[in-house]
């Protein structure tokens, strides 16, 4: 009789196991979900504000052009040539322009995104691997 009971005993708790286990699986699995909400709404979140300062930042600057556009032509240029101070301003931003452009495209070039370290340690480890040493000993 108790080898029968023990048996059923061993049964419920291999049942009651399995079932815990799933039951844990889904808590966690659901965990995980609103983690994952949680974060893809602070990374929304703070796109939209770095995009709203971005976007605030170029009215500034864009304000800021205009002002000095405004102050050259009335203040610097004779008989009032505005046009020639926009010219002056929009010729400034293409140089500025064109000079971040090509620091941005030199810093994209494959050979700098490579990881030169890694695979100088790669390289290494692939003739280490051919030609092992006995470690905590010298090599005459």
């Amino acid at each position: 009789m108790e080898g029968a009971a023990g048996s059923r005993g061993f049964g419920e708790l291999l049942r009651a196991v399995v079932r815990d286990g799933a039951d844990l699986l889904r808590h966690e699995t659901r965990l995980a979900r609103l983690e994952l909400a949680s974060v893809a709404g602070h990374v929304a979140r703070g796109s939209a504000q770095v995009m709203l300062g971005a976007v605030l930042l170029l009215l500034g600057g864009l304000s800021l052009i205009a002002g000095l556009v405004l102050l050259a032509g009335d203040q610097w240029l004779p008989r009032d040539r505005y046009w020639l101070a926009a010219l002056i301003a929009a010729a400034i931003a293409a140089a500025i322009a064109l000079w971040l452009a090509a620091r941005g495209r030199s810093a994209l070039k494959p050979a700098s995104l490579m990881p030169v370290q890694t695979l100088e340690t790669l390289k290494e480890d692939k003739e280490w691997l051919k030609h092992p040493r006995m470690s905590g000993g010298t090599s005459s």
